[in-house]
């Protein structure tokens, strides 16, 4: 059966129309359900969350292979720098290419226990304002709320733990020369030209990672929670 232009444009109308409204009784329940939770019960839920999600993220992050043994964290080498050590394993090379992922990862797993206070110090700090954002921020609201708070705390602590690790391993200064110059030609970005800042970079970038999986967890199964004002407060928000 051929469907005219015009019985086409009907539907396209009374589809969107219909989209219109289940979206406005979506918002409108949400609102609902927000309203009847007090500030004190959306502080606390917020709160217990991002302890959960900070605790979680220090616990898996800051042990031996925490970083190396999860490839979703797992710290390599910056941009063509990886392509290049491609090529040097062809020439017998790859031990030492190991010794050095190795070394990165480890700096990183050192590093992070360290960033455990400031994040409970965040957690603190939070405001009434802050948790009600959190709650209808999304899947990465804790995550991006811990990223604001503490991303330039944690690195300026971090950054002198990763380089005395690194300063360990012969290939750091090499790595430093090498994407300096690399950089130079745009193979590597600037602030991934020294070892230390770079490693610093994907260290932060793998915790927040970490605490934005425990957020996605507790947000898809609020019931399935221990706590019970995590169950009440996303609970809510589904």
């Amino acid at each position: 059966m051929t469907v005219s232009p015009a019985s086409r444009r009907r539907f396209l109308q009374h589809s969107a129309a219909l989209g219109t409204l289940l979206l406005a009784a979506h918002q409108q329940a949400l609102a609902l359900s927000l309203s009847a939770l007090s500030n004190a019960d959306a502080a606390s839920g917020v709160k217990t969350a991002l302890a959960q999600g900070a605790r979680v993220a220090v616990d898996a992050l800051g042990r031996k292979d925490g970083f190396l043994g999860n490839p979703q964290v797992r710290i390599g080498l910056p941009g063509q720098l990886d392509d290049a050590a491609k090529l040097m394993r062809r020439f017998g090379q790859g031990k030492r290419i190991d010794d050095l992922v190795t070394s990165l990862n480890r700096a990183a797993e050192d590093a992070v226990p360290l960033g455990r206070d400031l994040l409970v110090d965040a957690v603190q700090s939070m405001s009434v304002q802050d948790a009600k954002n959190i709650l209808t921020g999304g899947d990465t609201a804790v995550t991006d709320f811990f990223a604001r708070k503490t991303r330039t705390p944690l690195g300026q602590r971090f950054l002198p733990v990763v380089q005395q690790s690194t300063q360990k391993v012969g290939l750091a200064q090499r790595y430093d020369a090498f994407a300096g110059k690399a950089a130079g030609f745009g193979l590597v970005k600037q602030e991934d030209a020294n070892l230390a800042q770079y490693v610093t970079g994907k260290t932060l970038d793998g915790l927040y990672f970490m605490i934005g999986e425990e957020e996605r967890k507790i947000r898809r199964d609020p019931v399935g929670q221990s706590s019970a004002i995590l169950k009440k407060v996303f609970g809510a928000v589904r």
